[in-house]
C-alpha cells in the first residue's frame, strides 16, 4: 500500500510540473513570441488554479489508479475528458471571481499540451509492450482463421498476454476482399485453402478458429482441411457472445457440436414471455440433460417461480447450485420426488400451482430398458399420466411433453413407452382445459450416457471404439438447440399437437467415432480401432421423426413441423384404464411386449428387418453382418 501511494503521489508531483509548464509554452506559441506583460500578468494568476484543477480532474477520472501497460482508448479519453472540463471550470471560475484571462487560441494549444503531455508518457509504456510481446515472443506461432471482429479480439488478448505463450503470426479469412490488409499489425495471408501451405511455410504450430458465426458444414471443411496439417486445432465457439470475460479462456479443442451443429435457434421471445414470463414453471427430471437446459433457459425469461422435479439427488444438488451460484437462488425451489408417486406429485402440485409444466422425467436407455420393462412402463407411461392428471386436475394452462425419435415405429420397450406417453396426453387434451402437447425430437449431443461420451472414454483408454452396426443412422441436435425449440413449441400450443423439430440429417454412427477419433489427434484403423459390435435388442438401424400415415405441416417456425393426425378412436380414454393394464402385465417381459403389441400395432421386436428399405440397404447385407456379430464375430475397420 505504502509503494502504491508513494507512486501516485510520484505521478502528481510529474503531472504537476507538466501541467505548469503547457500553459507558458501554449502562449509563447499562441502569441508568437509577442507576450505582452498584461498575459504575463494572467499567466501566473492562472497557472496555480489550472494545475489544481486538471490534477482534480485527473484524480477524479481515476487515472492514478489504472495499469498502464494495459492501457487502451478507454484510458485516452479519460485524459481528454479532464483536460476539457479542467478549462471549463477554470473558464468558469475566471469569469464568476473577475480573473484575468487568456486568448481562446492560447487554451486550445495548451487542451492540446495536456493531452499529449500526460498521455504520451503514459502510453509509451504500453507501446512499447505490445512491440515487444509481438516481435520477441518467441512461443506456440498460430495462425488465426477468421480476420472478423472476434478474431482481432482474440488476437488483441493474446497480443497484451505474453505469459500465454503464443505468438499469433498471420491470420487466414475467405473474404477476398481482406487478402493482403493488415489487422493488429498482422497480415492476412489468404483463405481457407491455403492453410496448409502456410502451415509449412510460416511453421505454425497451432490453429485457433475464430469465426463464431460459422457452424455446421463450414467448420466441419475448415477442419478437413486443418486436418491435412500436423498443428493443433482449437476453436472460439459461437458461445463466447453471451459471455464476458477473457476469451482465450472459453477457446477449446473443437469437439462434435462443433462440427454438427447448425445456425442459432431463432426465437420468437414475445411468445416465449407471453406464457412464461411471471408464471410459475415445474421442470419434471429438471436435473437430467435436457430438463436441467430447460431451467437454465426458462429463468433468463423471468418466471415468477421455477419449481425443478427430479428423483435423482445427485442431478438436482447441481442443477440447484449452478441457478443458486448464477444468481437465481430467490426464483427456484426444488423437490426430490419420483412421478411414480402420484401422492407426492400431488402435494407439489397443491404447493406451487405451476401454470406450465414441461414433463421430462424418462427413463431413456434402450437395452436398459429392455432388460427392466415394467421400470420403463412405469417411470415413461405411469409417471406422464400422473403428472398430465395433476396439471388438469390444478388447472395449469400448457403441459408439454418431452418425447423421442424412438416412439415412431418403436421396436424397443422404452420407445413404446415414449408412445404410449404421448397418446396418454393426446387423450387427456379432449377432456381437459389444460393445453397438452408433445415435442419429438432425435438424439441429443453430449447428453448423459449418448454416444460421444462414451467413445470419448473408449479413446481416451486407447480403443477400440465400438459401433453397434456399420450403418446405423441417428439425428442429432445439440442440448441448447433442442430445448429452445421445445420452449418455442410451447408458445405455439393449443391443445393436441406433436411438434416434430427439424433434425437435418441423420448421420452415420461410424462416420462420427470416424471424426472424434481425428479430433482426438489420432488415426482411425491406426492408432485406434473402430470394432462393430451388433445391434443391441431394441435398436434400429435408423430412427423415424414422424409415422408414415402422419402428415407433417408448417409451423411459424421453420424448424418445427405439426403432426396434423389427430388420436385414433382405439386410444381415447386410455389414460383411465392403462394403470391397470400395466399392473396386470406386472414385470413379465413377455406379458409387457404383449401387451405394448395389444394397444400399439406398430411396435416391432424385430429391429433388423425394420427400416430396411428407407435406408437403402440390402436385406442380405444386414442380415449376413448382423449374424457374424451374434455369434460373436465382431467386424473391425482398418
Amino acid at each position: 500500500m505504502r509503494g502504491f501511494t508513494q507512486r501516485i503521489l510520484f505521478m502528481m508531483i510529474i503531472d504537476a510540473i507538466l501541467i505548469s509548464l503547457a500553459l507558458p509554452f501554449a502562449l509563447l506559441i499562441g502569441l508568437d513570441g509577442n507576450i505582452t506583460p498584461e498575459y504575463i500578468h494572467a499567466m501566473f494568476s492562472l497557472v496555480p488554479l489550472l494545475t489544481i484543477v486538471t490534477l482534480g480532474f485527473l484524480k477524479a477520472f481515476k487515472l492514478y489508479d489504472r495499469l498502464w501497460e494495459y492501457a487502451s482508448w478507454g484510458e485516452l479519453l479519460s485524459i481528454i475528458k479532464a483536460a476539457t472540463f479542467s478549462i471549463l471550470l477554470t473558464d468558469a471560475i475566471g469569469f464568476i471571481f473577475q480573473l484575468p484571462l487568456l486568448p481562446g487560441s492560447v487554451y486550445i494549444l495548451y487542451w492540446g499540451m495536456i493531452i499529449c503531455g500526460i498521455g504520451i508518457p503514459r502510453l509509451w509504456w504500453r507501446i512499447f509492450r505490445d512491440y515487444y510481446s509481438r516481435y520477441r515472443n518467441e512461443g506456440t506461432r498460430v495462425l488465426v482463421v477468421g480476420a472478423g471482429a472476434a478474431g482481432a479480439a482474440l488476437v488483441r488478448e493474446i497480443q497484451s498476454n505474453s505469459s500465454l505463450g503464443l505468438e499469433v503470426v498471420a491470420f487466414v479469412d475467405d473474404d477476398p476482399a481482406k487478402r493482403g490488409k493488415m489487422i493488429m499489425g498482422l497480415p492476412i495471408k489468404g483463405n481457407r485453402d491455403d492453410i496448409p501451405e502456410l502451415v509449412n511455410e510460416l511453421e505454425i504450430m497451432e490453429i485457433i478458429i475464430a469465426m463464431p458465426s460459422v457452424v455446421g458444414a463450414g467448420i466441419r471443411e475448415i477442419v478437413r482441411v486443418c486436418e491435412e496439417t500436423p498443428a493443433r486445432l482449437r476453436i472460439l465457439p459461437s458461445i463466447y457472445k453471451n459471455n464476458r470475460g477473457s476469451l482465450i479462456s472459453r477457446v477449446r479443442r473443437v469437439n462434435m457440436e462443433d462440427l454438427l451443429g447448425r445456425k442459432p435457434v431463432q426465437i420468437d421471445m414475445l411468445k416465449i414471455c407471453d406464457y412464461i414470463q411471471g408464471k410459475t414453471v415445474l421442470v419434471t427430471g429438471g436435473g437430467g440433460s435436457i430438463g436441467s437446459e430447460l431451467c437454465r433457459q426458462i429463468v433468463n425469461i423471468n418466471p415468477k417461480l421455477l419449481v425443478i422435479l427430479d428423483n435423482c439427488e445427485n442431478n438436482l444438488f447441481d442443477i440447484e447450485m449452478e441457478l443458486n451460484d448464477a444468481g437465481y437462488g430467490s426464483q427456484i425451489a426444488v423437490a426430490l420426488i419420483d412421478v411414480k408417486h402420484g401422492y407426492n406429485l400431488e402435494e407439489i402440485f397443491e404447493k406451487y400451482h405451476p401454470q406450465v409444466v414441461f414433463h421430462a422425467a424418462a427413463y431413456k436407455h434402450v437395452p436398459m430398458m429392455e432388460r427392466y420393462p415394467e421400470e420403463a412402463m412405469w417411470n415413461n407411461v405411469v409417471g406422464t399420466l400422473n403428472a398430465a392428471q395433476m396439471a388438469d386436475k390444478f388447472g395449469s394452462e400448457t403441459f408439454v411433453l418431452i418425447s423421442t425419435d424412438k416412439a415412431v415405429n418403436p421396436t424397443s420397450i422404452m420407445g413404446a413407452t415414449k408412445r404410449l406417453a404421448e397418446l396418454v396426453i393426446k387423450d387427456f387434451n379432449w377432456a381437459s382445459n389444460t393445453r397438452f402437447a408433445v415435442v419429438r425430437f432425435g438424439n441429443v449431443l453430449g447428453s448423459r450416457g449418448s454416444v460421444i461420451p462414451i467413445f470419448e472414454k473408449q479413446i481416451k483408454r486407447g480403443g477400440p471404439v465400438t459401433v453397434t452396426h456399420p450403418e446405423m443412422k441417428r439425428y442429432f441436435m445439440t442440448i441448447p438447440e433442442a430445448v429452445g425449440l421445445v420452449i418455442q413449441a410451447g408458445a405455439m400450443a393449443s391443445g393436441g399437437e406433436i411438434f416434430v423439430l427439424d433434425m437435418g440429417e441423420p448421420v452415420k454412427i461410424a462416420d462420427l467415432a470416424e471424426n472424434l477419433i481425428k479430433l482426438c489427434g489420432y488415426k482411425p484403423g491406426r492408432d485406434i480401432e473402430i470394432v462393430y459390435t451388433g445391434i443391441r435388442p431394441g435398436e434400429k438401424l435408423f430412427e423415424e421423426l414422424f409415422y408414415d400415415q402422419e402428415e407433417m405441416i408448417l409451423t411459424g417456425h421453420k424448424r418445427i413441423f405439426i403432426s396434423s393426425k389427430e388420436v385414433d378412436d382405439n386410444y381415447l380414454g386410455l389414460h383411465t384404464n392403462i394403470i391397470d393394464m400395466i399392473k396386470k402385465a406386472g414385470s413379465d417381459k413377455i406379458a409387457i411386449m404383449n401387451f405394448i403389441s395389444s394397444i400399439l400395432p406398430e411396435y416391432h421386436n424385430t429391429p433388423t428387418r425394420h427400416m430396411q428399405d428407407n435406408t437403402g440397404i440390402s436385406v442380405a447385407y444386414i442380415e449376413n453382418t448382423t449374424q457374424k456379430m451374434e455369434r460373436g464375430e465382431p467386424v473391425v475397420v482398418h
